[in-house]
């Protein structure tokens, strides 16, 4: 959805959040000739909860609108729910039909020439330095099914807004922000495969990883591996 396209919940978002953004962030963006017209799946990494609203500048500043695939939990929340709902945002229930119709939405999205937003952490990193997790397969799974291509992005400083590690929010001028995204992820090893549990993870890693070398470009050094949560008596899993 180009701007000129925008309907009346669309420029009321604009207006509400795009003056928030020019006051509380300094951007730093490279990469948005990768979002050109056309449907897309981007697959940025987590760090903070009002990331979100940082990607959503960096799309809308590409002539892009954002549809996010989101926990259905904040639907459920007076005012905001019915917001998204208007804004064309997509609930997610795991695990449930509701699951199913998400799909669904998401396919016409994409089908449309949308710009469709999925977090694969599913949730703020738990890697003690913000580096990006290992992912869950919604991203792969609807990358598999619609051939739609993935776009790797990553971000970093909406930590300083909003730090998931102590749950406060500091309220700075200009905060520096930086986001990046880069070319397609090449998934074409995995082109007409069935989509079973290994396939999946294998094309979630490769996401992951293109999201992580993008975020090693912002922030310096050496990437770590991928990084899950250790479970009860083992170590944490990582992919490299």
């Amino acid at each position: 959805m180009a701007r000129r396209e925008y309907g009346f919940w669309q420029w009321l978002a604009v207006g509400l959040v795009l003056p928030v953004m020019k006051v509380m962030t300094k951007p730093s963006w490279r990469g948005q000739e990768h979002l050109p017209p056309g449907r897309m799946i981007l697959a940025p990494n987590h760090v903070s909860h009002f990331d979100p609203l940082v990607l959503a500048h960096f799309i809308y500043a590409a002539d892009r609108w954002p549809r996010y695939l989101a926990k259905a939990s904040l639907w459920k929340i007076p005012v905001m729910g019915p917001f998204l709902r208007k804004l064309q945002q997509i609930p997610v229930e795991r695990g449930s039909v509701e699951a199913a119709r998400s799909l669904d939405t998401l396919v016409s999205a994409l089908d449309q020439g949308g710009v469709v937003v999925i977090y694969p952490e599913g949730t703020t990193t738990k890697e003690p330095d913000l580096w990006p997790m290992r992912g869950k397969t919604g991203a792969a799974r609807l990358a598999l099914l619609t051939g739609a291509p993935v776009i790797p992005v990553a971000n970093w400083g909406a930590d300083r807004i909003f730090d998931p590690r102590t749950s406060k929010f500091k309220f700075r001028w200009r905060t520096p922000v930086s986001v990046i995204a880069g070319p397609p992820v090449d998934l074409s090893k995995w082109q007409g495969e069935t989509p079973s549990k290994q396939v999946l993870e294998e094309m979630t890693d490769t996401i992951m990883l293109a999201t992580r070398d993008l975020l090693a470009d912002i922030r310096g050094g050496q990437p770590p591996p991928l990084w899950s949560p250790p479970r009860r008596g083992n170590p944490p899993a990582v992919a490299e």
